[in-house]
Formats: C-alpha cells, sequence, structure tokens
C-alpha cells in the first residue's frame, strides 16, 4: 500500500512539472494588411476630338449676265434658268448640286457619341489598401500596444489548451473616415481562443487619426500582429 502511495504522489509531482506556465503575449508594430495591393489606375487619355463636320452644300445655280444675241448664237449652257427652277436655289458665280435652300442652314445632328463625362470623384465608401498618409492612433504606436497588451489575456491559449508553442495572430481591421474601428476580422486561423481574443480587445479600441488620401480623410485597412507564447515550467 505504501508504495501504490508513493506511486500516485510521484505521478501527481510529474504531472505538476509538466503544467503549462501562464501564458504571454507580445504585440508586435502595426502593419499594412497583406492583401494584394491594387495598382492605381493611371487616368485614361481623353478621346480624340470629333471630326469637324463641314454643312451640307446648298443647291446653286451660275449666275448668267444677260446679253442681247442672236437666238441662233446662244449656247445650250448660256441659256438661264426659268424663275420656278431658282424658287429653292441660291444664285453664285458657279453651279453646284445640293439640298434646297429653305431660308435656314440645317442644324448638325450631334448623336452624342463624342461627348466627353467629367470624371466622378472616387466613390466615397472605398476602403483603400494604399494610401498617402496612413490611419495612426491618436496616441501614437506606443500607447496603442499599452492598450493591447493591458487588455489582451494571455491565458486564453493555455485555457483552452493549445500546445507548448509561439502563435502569431494576425488581425485586420478598418479605420473609417472619422477615426472609428470596424471590420475587425482575422486573417490567421491558430484557435484555441486567440483570434476571438483579439478580435474582441481590438474592436473596443479607442478612436484612431483617419488616413488621407488626395488631401481627404478615407477609409482604410490597417494590420495588427499579436503573439501569444504558451511555455512549460
Amino acid at each position: 500500500t505504501a508504495a501504490v502511495a508513493l506511486l500516485a504522489l510521484g505521478g501527481s509531482l510529474l504531472a505538476s512539472s509538466l503544467k503549462k506556465n501562464e501564458g504571454k503575449v507580445q504585440v508586435r508594430e502595426l502593419t499594412l494588411t497583406e492583401l494584394k495591393q491594387e495598382e492605381e489606375k493611371k487616368p485614361e487619355p481623353p478621346p480624340p476630338p470629333p471630326p469637324k463636320q463641314e454643312p451640307p452644300k446648298v443647291e446653286m445655280t451660275k449666275f448668267t449676265p444677260p446679253k442681247i444675241v442672236k437666238d441662233e448664237e446662244v449656247k445650250k449652257e448660256e441659256i438661264p434658268p426659268e424663275v420656278k427652277e431658282l424658287e429653292d436655289t441660291k444664285i453664285d458665280v458657279k453651279s453646284q448640286e445640293g439640298i434646297k435652300d429653305e431660308g435656314l442652314a440645317p442644324a448638325v445632328v450631334d448623336e452624342g457619341k463624342q461627348v466627353v463625362e467629367e470624371k466622378k470623384d472616387e466613390d466615397e465608401n472605398k476602403v483603400f489598401e494604399k494610401v498617402e498618409v496612413e490611419a495612426s492612433f491618436k496616441g501614437g504606436e506606443r500607447e496603442w500596444r499599452k492598450y493591447l497588451e493591458r487588455n489582451l489575456d494571455p491565458n486564453v491559449p493555455v485555457e483552452n489548451g493549445a500546445a507548448e508553442g509561439t502563435y502569431t495572430v494576425i488581425v485586420q481591421f478598418i479605420v473609417d473616415k472619422e477615426g472609428k474601428i470596424s471590420d475587425v476580422k482575422a486573417i490567421s486561423n491558430h484557435g484555441h481562443g486567440m483570434e476571438e481574443e483579439a478580435i474582441k480587445v481590438i474592436k473596443k479600441g479607442p478612436d484612431w487619426v483617419p488616413a488621407i488620401q488626395n488631401g481627404r480623410q478615407v477609409k482604410a485597412y490597417r494590420k495588427q500582429p499579436i503573439t501569444f507564447v504558451v511555455a512549460s515550467e
């Protein structure tokens, strides 16, 4: 019986020596999202100007100065046109085929094919992956790390059965035009409650200074790596 008791005691001591220590959390510097960066689209060159449209030619009749000659001496092409033929034509020094003159110049029909539309501003709700000035925490990145370290529970992976090791959780979020944090989600998938813990704390974070693009405040992505360390005694 004594041997069994000692064995039981020894087994208890061995298990105690392998008990996992309290976890640790390491908060790394913020980085931009690793999503594929979309190259900024270059502005398209304006379309060429529409071809110059010439007004349609108006039918004209050559003016023949009157002169008195014998009938047999009059050439056919020199015979002046009758008055009725001149009603819808103009008089000129040469003859020309064309449309009838109705007193008003015909309107040029614009089919709208050559209209250059003014380029609209970018969508106000667009979320930028690359900006001129990145969103930043109001107290600076050092204060942001302090906030995370104060509020993250390092024992979450231990309590959820994570094996000994180092786990880096990547959380992506959006800082909107008012500096509010939104759309918080994990890119990594280590499990054991680590992603959920990181998301919960970042969602509750204070306001930020919004990103700047083209002189105005815009929505932009940020990414936060957080490392959980599980070690044994």
